[in-house]
């Protein structure tokens, strides 16, 4: 699961800062439902990448309706405050265009262990194509 900035920031910030120092990118990972993404901002963040676990067992029950609304919310709290949005954790060939279009303006997925694991039965070049063709 993602961060809790109530719990986290302080900790965080330090962290956040050495990496900047070094012209890092910094992105945090955060939970849908988290109340507080302008803390994110707040404490030196560029982007906040969204755990997406729930959106992926919501998609695979057949009722995801709720979920994309929950993080396509996230998404624009987080934009509203200046953060790129990431996305992943279970991501797949299955759920993503679903997930795409319902959540605005997702800079970057994190697909590499559905990827890998879906080559292993279509192959490498097949499964990078068919994201590609998702994306």
């Amino acid at each position: 699961h993602g961060f809790d900035f109530d719990r986290d920031a302080e900790r965080l910030r330090p962290l956040i800062a050495a990496l900047k120092s070094y012209g890092c990118r910094v992105s945090l990972f955060v939970d849908a439902g988290n109340p507080d993404l302008a803390q994110a901002a707040a404490i030196g963040a560029d982007r906040i990448e969204l755990y997406t676990g729930p959106y992926a067992d919501a998609h695979a029950a057949g009722d995801a309706t709720a979920m994309l609304a929950l993080f396509a919310d996230a998404a624009r709290r987080a934009q509203a405050v200046g953060l790129g949005v990431n996305a992943g954790h279970d991501l797949s060939q299955d759920n993503l265009a679903d997930f795409l279009r319902a959540v605005p303006d997702v800079l970057e997925v994190s697909i590499g262990h559905a990827l890998i694991s879906e080559a292993l039965y279509d192959g490498l070049d097949a499964t990078v194509k068919g994201y590609l063709a998702l994306l």
